[in-house]
């Protein structure tokens, strides 16, 4: 995997980290380097730590899998990238955040963004899952490294989520379901690039 699709991949899967964390920063009173810096910590570390596991767990089975590997990887990025779109569409009486729990979003009128383990955990966890699919997609991808895909994975998820912290305070939520949308599309075509690469090159 090239750098240009290496980047657009860890763009299209930190989306819903951005996204959360615009939600986040929609109602910090203060938006300062720590807080952002703990947000993005949480979900860049996530970020890292789920493709390794996909991507172990793929390999066990990479014998079986190696005839239909561009298959395994453009159904795995699409139905990724559908997911996205379908999330930036979907409205719950006006809470677009389909990564969390709507009763603890910090995007519901009255409530209080919290950076406390027991509230950032399950985000981190919820906006992670789409990276562990993506671990399996490294596993049948030729001549993917491994280690600098997720640590590079990371740190974008890591500057994007501090990026939407203070874009959430200063903007408001508008920008989040068009982040998840254009994150599902960057997958989509990655799927269909990989797809016709080896059918037809």
């Amino acid at each position: 995997m090239g750098f240009i699709e290496l980047f657009l991949l860890a763009v299209g899967l930190s989306m819903d980290a951005f996204a959360v964390s615009v939600c986040a920063g929609l109602t910090m009173k203060r938006v300062t380097v720590p807080k952002a810096l703990i947000v993005g910590l949480y979900f860049g570390v996530f970020q890292v730590a789920m493709p390794l596991i996909g991507y172990f767990a793929a390999r066990l089975f990479a014998d079986k899998i190696v005839a239909v590997d561009h298959w395994v990887a453009f159904a795995l990025l699409c139905f990724l990238g559908g997911k996205m779109i379908r999330e930036s569409l979907q409205k719950e009486d006006g809470h677009s955040c389909e990564s969390c729990d709507y009763k603890n979003c910090p995007e519901r009128p009255g409530a209080e963004a919290s950076l406390k383990p027991s509230k950032m955990l399950p985000l981190a966890v919820a906006t992670s899952i789409d990276a562990l699919a993506a671990g399996i997609t490294f596993a049948v991808l030729p001549d993917t490294n491994i280690i600098p895909a997720v640590s590079f994975i990371g740190v974008t998820t890591l500057t994007l989520s501090m990026a939407g912290v203070k874009i959430g305070q200063l903007f408001g939520v508008k920008f989040k379901a068009k982040a998840e949308f254009a994150g599902g599309v960057i997958l989509i075509l990655m799927g269909l690039k990989v797809l016709l690469e080896h059918l037809f090159f």
